[in-house]
Order: C-alpha cells, then sequence, then structure tokens
C-alpha cells in the first residue's frame, strides 16, 4: 500500500509512464503456396499454426526500448498437410518507458509493449491475408503472461541440462 499526502504519491516513488513513439514494420512476408500451385478452392481445408516470439533491447536514449513482436502463421490444408499459405511479420514499436524499478522492467517489455502492438498486428493479419485470396485471418488474443513465462522456464531449463561438449 502506498503513503498518500494530500492526494499525491510519496515523493520517493515515481509515476510509471509509458508511450509509444513509433511503430513498424520491420520485416513481411507472404507466400500463397495455393496461387503458385494453382489448387481448387474447393480442395482447401485449412489448419491453422501461429507461432509468436519476442525481443526487446535498450535503445542509445535513455527510456527508450525497441520491442519487437514476431509472428509466423501457417496454413496447412487439413487433407494433404500441404501448405496453403505462410505469413510471417516482424512487428516493432519503440517505446519510451519510465518509472518501473529495475526488476520490473524486463517482464513489462515483453508483457506490456506487446500488448500494446497486438490490435495493430491483427489488423495488419487480417488485411494481409485477405488481401492473398483467403478469408481474413483474426489472430486470437495473445496471452504474453503466459508466453513470458515459458519462455523463463524453457531459459531454466536449458540452461539446468548438463552441457556435452
Amino acid at each position: 500500500m502506498t503513503e498518500e499526502t494530500n492526494g499525491a504519491a510519496a515523493p520517493d516513488q515515481q509515476q510509471l509512464r509509458m508511450s509509444i513513439l513509433a511503430q513498424f514494420v520491420r520485416d513481411m512476408s507472404f507466400e500463397n503456396n495455393v496461387a503458385l500451385k494453382g489448387v481448387q478452392s474447393s480442395d482447401i481445408q485449412p489448419e491453422m499454426q501461429v507461432q509468436v516470439s519476442l525481443d526487446a533491447k535498450k535503445r542509445n536514449v535513455e527510456n527508450q526500448y525497441e520491442v519487437i513482436t514476431k509472428y509466423k502463421i501457417t496454413a496447412t490444408n487439413k487433407s494433404d498437410k500441404s501448405t496453403l499459405y505462410l505469413l510471417e511479420i516482424d512487428y516493432g514499436g519503440i517505446f519510451h518507458v519510465e518509472g518501473i524499478p529495475e526488476d520490473q522492467l524486463h517482464p513489462f517489455l515483453l508483457i506490456e509493449c506487446p500488448r500494446q502492438l497486438f490490435p495493430f498486428v491483427r489488423r495488419i493479419v487480417s488485411d494481409v491475408t485477405r488481401d492473398g485470396g483467403f478469408p481474413p485471418f483474426n489472430l486470437e488474443i495473445v496471452d504474453f503472461v503466459a508466453l513470458y513465462r515459458a519462455e523463463l522456464e524453457r531459459r531454466q531449463t536449458s540452461e539446468a541440462a548438463p552441457q556435452v561438449s
């Protein structure tokens, strides 16, 4: 619980401030195998697979961070497991972040910042798949907390595993 004086935050506690300074597509690829192979649309029963990864790094400017969300979306045909399309997008944001304790900065950058970027990525994915001749694909909401925890667990497991030389 925080002590307050006359409705103001205690002087030793800094306010959290976060703003998105820029957003951008760093890299994007859409491979439409249906168009390349001339598959008939009646033969298509898509199954979707989505992989998400995150990256964050400090910029040379004080309190600025670059956060990149990477999505790999593969649509395969249910009947023959052939790839219908592959969409890969790296979407980034430049964030100004202040008032976060050092021990909470890493999870903040890899959970809260991607949450802010998600609606924009979702729209791009929907537009690209629609413009590629498929029904618009709406990404399911990503649980960035679970993704962050899974990555921490994966790192701990790989560090605990004995190194083979």
